[in-house]
């Protein structure tokens, strides 16, 4: 039971591999999990299929009241945090030469600024022995076409694990970066890419990938919880990809 007791924070819970890493975080005993999104019938549905250690906390990682809000209730709740998983994100796509104020504030807004609201409004609740897991992708190392601000913000994510652990020092706290390679998740869907155009995308990673195959939230979560652990207890600043090879040949 790795995490017997903790509290954990999760953004982005209601679906994917945020919801996948919150049903792990409780079969391992973590004593409350937190989850946000910005759909609340989404959200309450995650909470219910999680059962009594699952709170869900309707909230826009992007808007710093919201976060403010979320650690407020922690605080009064549970006094602590434990485990951050800064994973909640969009992805949109367009390539250069059509790019709008529209299309690059909100991938900002919440691929950026939310992940900084979520995790500097953690650290007060957070002591030594803590841990923050933030999502990136493997886009942060590579050049797909219209995929330029995505990936952008991807690659930001990337160098925050970096900086922060050296803002962190001193104070115990761990912070690392897991980034999927092709990952089944309905991040797809919302992004526009479905039906045959998804399929093909499938196909595609799994034939260029070593292992042959997508990846699925659970093998996401996995890795998460590893770094959240104390497995990981000497690693931080660090970056691990769960992409099948694909970004590694």
């Amino acid at each position: 039971m790795r995490f017997d007791g903790k509290i954990v924070v999760v953004t982005g819970g209601s679906s994917g591999i945020g919801l996948a890493t919150c049903r792990l975080f409780i079969k391992e005993g973590a004593a409350r999990v937190y989850l946000t999104g910005r759909r609340q019938a989404e959200l309450q549905s995650a909470a219910q299929s999680l059962g009594p250690k699952a709170v869900p906390v309707q909230s826009d990682i992007s808007k710093a009241s919201d976060m403010d809000r979320l650690y407020d209730m922690i605080r009064v709740r549970d006094c602590r945090v434990d485990i951050v998983f800064a994973n909640a994100g969009i992805a949109e796509f367009a390539p250069l030469g059509t790019l709008s104020e529209e299309h690059i504030d909100n991938l900002l807004n919440v691929n950026i600024k939310g992940v900084i609201w979520t995790v500097q409004k953690a650290l007060p609740l957070m002591s030594t022995g803590g841990a923050i897991v933030l999502n990136a992708s493997i886009v942060a190392s590579k050049g797909f076409p219209t995929w330029s601000v995505y990936s952008a913000t991807k690659a930001a994510i990337r160098s925050f694990a970096r900086t922060w652990s050296s803002d962190l020092k001193g104070r115990g706290i761990r912070i690392n970066v897991v980034s999927p390679g092709v990952v089944d998740t309905p991040t797809h869907e919302k992004a526009g890419i479905k039906g045959p155009e998804l399929e093909n995308l499938f196909a595609f990673a799994a034939s260029m990938a070593p292992l042959e195959r997508i990846g699925s939230v659970e093998d996401i979560a996995k890795v998460v919880a590893f770094l959240a652990s104390d497995e990981s207890s000497f690693t931080t600043g660090s970056e691990i990809f769960a992409d099948g090879g694909l970004a590694q040949v």
